[in-house]
């Protein structure tokens, strides 16, 4: 099977003011104060998926592995750490790019170790979770723009990253 598939060029930013029809995300029903909780919940919930049989094979065409989908997650959560701490450092701070499409490729995701990325996703979701653990209350409106113009604060990008992962999640539930 082809290990590339459709890059998802989609603006997700829209999923900041109403929920999401494929996975439910409601972000008007989760406060920035139960994100760090929720990211923790997740990645408890990544080790068990990694650490099944088969789980480098992808079982759609158009669908990562989970393997593949916990290598993102791992990501995801590495990269906002990075986006948020510039944030919380750095006035109106430009994200670098990220293409998670060329990423899983050039990072090979399909052939990682299993284990070694559920403690991977596990460790890094805990670093950011103790990061928006310990916001100041006045920086949660800190401001970050993506190269596209698209303006985060601390607070909605913590809404934002949430998504991702509980997205992925409702993907890799119907694995």
């Amino acid at each position: 099977m082809d290990r590339a598939l459709e890059p998802d060029d989609k603006d997700w930013t829209w999923v900041l003011s109403r929920a999401c029809p494929e996975c439910g995300f409601d972000p008007t029903v989760v406060h920035r104060s139960e994100v760090a909780g929720l990211i923790r919940d997740d990645a408890a919930l990544w080790v068990p998926r990694l650490h099944r049989p088969g789980v480098g094979a992808r079982t759609r065409a158009d669908r990562w592995s989970i393997l593949e989908y916990g290598c993102h997650i791992r990501d995801v959560h590495r990269i906002f750490e990075h986006r948020v701490q510039l944030m919380l450092n750095e006035d109106d701070p430009r994200f670098p790019n990220w293409d998670q499409d060329a990423t899983a490729i050039a990072d090979d995701y399909g052939s990682q170790d299993p284990v070694t990325v559920a403690t991977e996703l596990f460790e890094a979701a805990n670093v950011i979770a103790d990061t928006y653990d310990h916001v100041p209350a006045d920086a949660w409106s800190r401001r970050g723009l993506r190269s596209n113009g698209s303006e985060f604060t601390v607070a909605t990008i913590a809404i934002y990253h949430l998504h991702d992962i509980v997205h992925h999640a409702h993907d890799v539930s119907a694995m």
